[in-house]
């Protein structure tokens, strides 16, 4: 290492040194409070804006506008009662603002959100992703990552030539057939899934399991939406076949033109157009320091000193797109995992490590104020609870009300679960695998620390005038008359 290079790490360790020191002790005000998170801003080489670099498609494109039909279609559920966006609307933070998604079989297909009611609970084992910013990430796709770039290449999306790897091939193997971006990947497995879109009967004859089902299901999916092949005169109308024309600018037989490759990468142009990034987070860093009060700034220089949130929270994307067992509260109906199949052992399932069992991937926090409840199981309705937990989750375990979690939701082993996941958590730690450490702060400092994450949203997600490009209206054409016009528990459009 250089001398220069001695100096500036040097310079950086005094630096975090100087910002910990003044979080914890309250810090001062005006101008040194403002030159103390610059310096931060500088050791962290932000920008504030994570799509800096990055080649994303405008809605307005016609592949986007393709994809925004395809999205809330229930013409590509097996059942025709579930939509992409049944578990992802832009009003409801681009995920459904439930703990766990209730895909098909819903008492009303078109109520999203909190009311939204299956007769036998939720069967989707996970809280909804957010589907902003989905081009932002470079890595995995998933709570567990079962859709993982091979290459990782910053700012690409996971087209970076390496492939891309899905459930349909051993972990580590390319899919072929993955599209050229993680989103497009991503885009085809919620229609294979049973209790997302799928339903129970649909593609299932004898001999159809695993990658052979998936294939199957997709390629009827493909028929049904392009009238040829098993799926001629499904749907009635039909003008799918005249808007992937339009919007792929080709002749093509329409066999070739309308496949699954093709849905999933308008579905992903569309969510890879959700570009959510115009913070006042990004303001202040552009150089504006009004644009964040002080208690906000006293937030940020806990989160990225004393707090060390951005151990895992990293770079302007704020999240290290890698998995951490931070003993999350196991209070849902599990992914096939464990003695009785009603656990969850998040990434452990992909690679079978037993550090990785309940590890969850990183979220972003961009826009995290409207993307709750929190945890891979909607464990925490407020962004309170979920600092809380990560600052101490023994602590937070202990105080968890388990009898206030709807009996619909809650597992009965949800307590016992949660145990192992702590005791993976401090089994992590004696072997040196950290993710969270305990850090003792005082209710005001954990409230400064949610005010900066509420600088963290854009102002668009929360205007439905802003949204409305990304939610067709009678305007977007929609061409098997199976729109999902989504409406919440009062009736009202959303």
């Amino acid at each position: 290492m250089t001398q220069a290079k001695i100096g500036v790490r040097v310079a950086g360790l005094i630096m975090a040194f100087t910002v910990a020191v003044t979080a914890c002790s309250g810090g001062a005000g005006g101008e040194d409070l403002d030159a103390q998170l610059r310096g931060v801003i500088d050791a962290h080489g932000l920008a504030g804006d994570p799509s800096i670099g990055r080649d994303l498609p405008n809605i307005e494109d016609p592949l986007a506008q393709l994809g925004m039909m395809l999205f809330y279609t229930k013409g590509l559920g097996g059942q025709q009662d579930s939509a992409c966006v049944t578990c992802h609307h832009p009003m409801l933070g681009g995920g459904d603002g439930l703990p766990m998604s209730i895909g098909v079989g819903a008492e009303d297909p078109n109520l999203l959100g909190p009311g939204r009611i299956h007769p036998g609970g939720p069967l989707v084992p996970r809280n909804a992703p957010t589907t902003f910013n989905s081009g932002m990430w470079d890595a995995v796709m998933f709570h567990d990552g079962r859709v993982e770039s091979l290459g990782k290449t910053p700012l690409l999306n996971g087209d970076d030539g390496y492939g891309i790897r899905t459930p349909d091939r051993p972990l580590g193997y390319p899919d072929v057939n993955a599209g050229p971006n993680l989103a497009a990947a991503q885009s085809m497995f919620p229609v294979v899934s049973e209790e997302e879109m799928r339903g129970f009967d649909f593609g299932t004859e004898i001999g159809n399991t695993g990658e052979a089902l998936n294939g199957r299901v997709r390629d009827l999916l493909a028929q049904i939406i392009g009238g040829y092949g098993e799926g001629g005169g499904v749907l009635s109308p039909n003008g799918w076949p005249t808007e992937f024309r339009t919007a792929l600018g080709s002749d093509a037989p329409v066999d070739e033109l309308i496949t699954y490759s093709s849905i999933a990468l308008a579905l992903g142009e569309y969510e890879r157009s959700q570009v959510f990034v115009d913070t006042p987070w990004r303001t202040y860093v552009a150089g504006n320091d009004d644009a964040m009060n002080e208690e906000e700034k006293h937030g940020a220089l806990l989160f990225f000193g004393e707090a060390a949130c951005s151990t895992c929270h990293v770079g302007d994307f704020f999240t290290d797109e890698k998995f951490h067992v931070n003993a999350i509260p196991q209070i849902g109906i599990g992914k096939d995992s464990g003695m009785y199949g009603d656990d969850d052992w998040g990434r452990y399932l992909e690679t079978g490590r037993s550090e990785d069992r309940y590890a969850f991937r990183t979220p972003t926090l961009l826009n995290v104020e409207v993307t709750g409840p929190y945890g891979h199981d909607g464990a925490y309705p407020t962004l309170e609870g979920i600092v809380r937990h990560h600052l101490e989750p023994q602590k937070a375990i202990k105080e968890y009300d388990f009898g206030a979690v709807d009996p619909s939701i809650r597992v009965s082993n949800a307590e016992r679960y949660t145990q192992a996941a702590l005791e993976q958590l401090h089994e992590n730690r004696s072997n040196g695998i950290y993710s969270v450490r305990n850090v003792d702060l005082t209710d005001d400092q954990i409230g400064q620390i949610v005010a900066f994450l509420l600088t963290l949203t854009d102002p668009c997600v929360r205007s439905r005038e802003c949204l409305a490009p990304w939610i067709p209206d009678d305007s977007i054409s929609d061409p098997d008359n199976l729109r999902l016009n989504a409406v919440n528990a009062a009736g009202e459009d959303l």
